[in-house]
C-alpha cells in the first residue's frame, strides 16, 4: 500500500530528526522556538504527523549539522 509506505517514511524521518536533536542536546521546546512554533508542533514533525517544508529542512539541517542525504536516509 502506498499511504502506508509514505507512512513508514515519515515516521523515519521523524526518528532521524529526533536523533539528530538529542545528538545536539536540544529540547524539543529549544528547537521549536528557532522555527517560531510550539514544542507541540515541533513534536508533530518528530512524530511523523506533519512534513516539513523545504525552509524547515534546510534550518534543521543547519542547525542539527547535517545533510538533506542524511536526513532522509531510509536505512
Amino acid at each position: 500500500m502506498v499511504y502506508s509506505n509514505h507512512m513508514d517514511k515519515a515516521k523515519k524521518i521523524g526518528n532521524n530528526l529526533k536523533e539528530a536533536r538529542k545528538f545536539k542536546r536540544l529540547t524539543q521546546r529549544e528547537v521549536a522556538e528557532k522555527l517560531g512554533m510550539t514544542q507541540q508542533q515541533y513534536s508533530r514533525f518528530e512524530n511523523g504527523v506533519f512534513e516539513l517544508n523545504y525552509n524547515q529542512i534546510l534550518f534543521l539541517c543547519e542547525l542539527y549539522e547535517i545533510t538533506p542525504n542524511e536526513l532522509f536516509s531510509m536505512e
